[in-house]
């Protein structure tokens, strides 16, 4: 089964990214510091770093049911930010989000959070999980919210590159696991 390439929420619009939404997801998150800083990815320093990501956007969702989406205003269509599914089994997948600084505090991640979970649900998906920096409190809450159970801490398993350049770091471990 194909995930829809749009999906909607309340108050969002959740679609899959094309190549011409490079220079807005640039200048609205990509290459922000402090909205990157928790990431699993390094900020962007070029436009060309966005387009590898919209290549590689591309091939997930070929290779898979569904891939990244964006997520935008459903009132002005103001991009927000992005979230996704992961794929790593047909039955496995993980999930994150990121906005725009201007989207903090209103709910959107929340939001876009439990569109990914209808979708897995959907699509048969039996265990959706995401990691998130300790010091991350404001996504961690955003899982809790979204029904994902803290399984424990991974010791010095991911990457974040914009805190830790080279070492891993530990990483808490969110999962929702579906009937």
């Amino acid at each position: 089964m194909r995930a829809p390439e749009r999906v909607e929420t309340t108050r969002l619009r959740l679609r899959k990214p094309a190549a011409a939404d490079a220079e807005a997801i640039f200048a609205r998150y990509a290459s922000d510091p402090e909205a990157t800083w928790f990431l699993s990815w390094a900020t962007h320093r070029s436009l060309d770093e966005t387009r590898a990501f919209l290549e590689f956007s591309e091939a997930q969702w070929s290779r898979w049911p569904a891939g990244p989406y964006l997520v935008e205003s459903r009132a002005d269509g103001a991009l927000l930010g992005g979230t996704g599914l992961a794929f790593e089994t047909p039955r496995r997948a993980s999930t994150g989000y990121v906005l725009a600084k201007d989207a903090w505090g209103k709910g959107y991640a929340t939001e876009a959070l439990r569109a990914m979970v209808s979708l897995a649900r959907d699509m048969d998906i039996r265990r959706l999980y995401a990691l998130c920096h300790p010091d991350h409190a404001a996504s961690w809450r955003v899982l809790e919210k979204g029904g994902f159970g803290r399984e424990g801490i991974l010791s010095r398993h991911s990457k974040f590159p914009n805190l830790s350049p080279g070492e891993p770091c530990d990483a808490l471990c969110y999962a929702l696991v579906i009937p």
